[in-house]
C-alpha cells in the first residue's frame, strides 16, 4: 500500500515544507498548480491569462482529484475541459473557479497539518455546518469557498461550528 509520503510531489512537498515554516503568504497554494513564484500579483496575472492546460493537470496530480470532480466542483464541463486541453490553455472565469478550489484545498491541508488524504477526505464529505454538502460542492462560488475558509477557521480555533 502506498502511504501519503510515498505519493507526495515535489510541488506538495515544496508545499507542506512552506506551512511547517510558518510561511503562509496568501497566495501559497500556487504550488499545486507548480507555480514557484506566491505573491499576488504573479497569481493573480496567471489566473487573468488563463492557467496553463498543464498547471491544471499539475493540480490533478497534486490533489490526486479527478478530472471529472474538478469539473464538478469548478463547474466546467468535461467537455469544455477536453476542449481546453487541446488549446492549452483555460479561459479567465474557468482559471479563477480552479484557483478558488485550489485554495480551499491548500487550507484544508493547512488545518489537517500537511495529511492530504485527511484534507481531501474532509473536504469531500457533506457537513452538517453546510447544509449537508462537501466543503468543495460549497465552494462552487466565491461566497461559499468564503465560508468554507472561515469554517476552517473556527474548526483551527476550537469554536463550535
Amino acid at each position: 500500500m502506498t502511504t501519503t509520503m510515498e505519493r507526495t510531489t515535489a510541488d506538495v512537498a515544496e508545499l507542506l515544507d512552506r506551512l511547517r515554516s510558518g510561511h503562509r503568504e496568501g497566495h501559497f497554494y500556487g504550488a499545486l498548480f507548480g507555480f514557484r513564484k506566491y505573491d499576488a500579483l504573479h497569481v493573480a496575472n496567471q489566473v487573468e491569462r488563463g492557467l496553463s492546460f498543464a498547471a491544471l493537470e499539475r493540480f490533478l496530480r497534486n490533489t490526486e482529484l479527478s478530472q471529472r470532480a474538478l469539473a464538478q466542483f469548478a463547474d466546467i464541463p468535461e467537455r469544455t475541459l477536453a476542449r481546453r486541453k487541446e488549446s492549452g490553455r483555460l479561459e479567465p472565469a474557468e482559471s479563477d473557479r480552479v484557483a478558488r478550489i485550489a485554495r480551499v484545498f491548500a487550507r484544508a491541508i493547512d488545518m489537517h497539518e500537511g495529511e492530504m488524504d485527511a484534507a481531501r477526505a474532509w473536504l469531500t464529505t457533506p457537513l452538517r455546518a453546510l447544509g449537508d454538502r462537501s466543503p468543495l460542492e460549497f465552494a462552487k462560488t466565491d461566497a461559499g469557498a468564503i465560508e468554507v475558509e472561515h469554517l476552517i477557521g473556527r474548526l483551527e480555533y476550537g469554536i463550535p461550528v
